[in-house]
């Protein structure tokens, strides 16, 4: 889990591209506020999930906010 993801939030949903290389968790924070992080992980790094941006500091009132944020950010792993 990487560091941008607080242990107090909650993710309530993770997509990631068909090669596993990239995803995006959609969170809670215990003040009820959502949020995402978009990841990346590659072999030479031994696959540790690395974020790609401080997506996580975007504050969103519901998940499906921060799910068309994420979307219109990742395309490619929202579009199957």
């Amino acid at each position: 889990m990487s560091q941008r993801i607080d242990p107090t939030w909650r993710v309530l949903e993770s997509y990631s591209t068909h090669d596993g290389l990239r995803c995006v968790d959609l969170f809670e924070r215990p003040d009820a506020t959502f949020g995402f992080e978009r990841f990346r992980r590659d072999p030479e790094d031994l696959g540790i999930w690395t974020a790609l941006g401080n997506d996580s500091a975007i504050i969103f009132s519901d998940v499906e906010s921060a799910r068309r944020e994420a979307a219109r950010l990742s395309p490619d792993i929202f579009d199957r």
